[in-house]
């Protein structure tokens, strides 16, 4: 029985490359996308190739549409089809800046990536699905910040409430055609995004901010994922996990 396939974005490197080694590990053969440069990420590649995965990489700009439709049309030619999409890449922006200066440079390049990048990918991958007439599975990385107000990064806060938004819309549309869609909602993970403000939520973590009394690490995403990816969830679609260590819970 041939070997399934799940295509990842921003997968060289943080949570989407734990994700790429997770599935790997699952069986998957993997696509990779992302923008860093394919000679950069040559041992993270062996690394997957190790595990038993063919591994194709892509290098695109996931806030160009094009570069989507490529992607995905790479993977058909490499692998045959695809049947899991996980839709991860996404950026923070460059400068945090206090709401009332952000300026609508740092407002396209956060949006062009985490919501138009993440809708042109979904629906590329969508109606390859489709076409493919066997169905498959869609996860999309969003964030806390989807629902938790951070007023010097409302770029990022706004573009993951719309990646919730994305997931909500296709599961409701690709139900039909036996195509799951799912989101898992990470908290405080250990990655280089976090690295620059490590000192802020360490404090919060010792000070109770967090239930489980931790840092999340891209590995406890890749779990969920490959749950989903499992097809464990075959009768749920829509559905959020939130891998935060506790955080979304309102407590007195």
């Amino acid at each position: 029985m041939p070997k399934k396939t799940a295509l990842i974005t921003g997968a060289a490197r943080g949570i989407g490359y734990g994700i790429a080694k997770q599935l790997a590990s699952d069986g998957f053969n993997i696509g990779i996308f992302d923008i860093i440069e394919e000679a950069a990420v040559s041992d993270s590649v062996a690394e997957l190739e190790k595990l038993g995965a063919e591994v194709m990489y892509f290098q695109g700009n996931l806030a160009k549409k094009d570069d989507c439709t490529e992607f995905i049309n790479a993977a058909v030619q490499r692998f045959g089809e695809i049947n899991v999409m996980v839709n991860n890449a996404g950026v923070a922006p460059k400068v945090r800046a206090d709401m009332l200066e952000t300026t609508e440079e740092s407002l396209d390049f956060v949006f062009g990536i985490n919501i138009k990048g993440t809708f042109f990918m979904a629906q590329a991958a969508a109606n390859q699905m489709i076409k493919q007439g066997k169905g498959g599975i869609m996860v999309n990385t969003s964030s806390m910040s989807a629902y938790t107000t951070s007023t010097n990064r409302p770029e990022y806060c706004i573009s993951k409430a719309g990646v919730s938004m994305i997931t909500q819309l296709f599961a409701d549309r690709l139900a039909e055609y036996g195509i799951n869609v799912y989101e898992v909602r990470p908290g405080v993970i250990k990655t280089d995004m976090t690295s620059v403000v490590t000192e802020k939520y360490d404090k919060m973590i010792a000070d109770g901010v967090f239930p489980i009394k931790r840092w999340g690490f891209p590995e406890d995403i890749a779990k969920a994922v490959s749950a989903f990816a499992s097809g464990a969830f075959s009768y749920s679609t829509g559905e959020v996990i939130n891998v935060d260590g506790g955080f979304h819970i309102q407590r007195m």
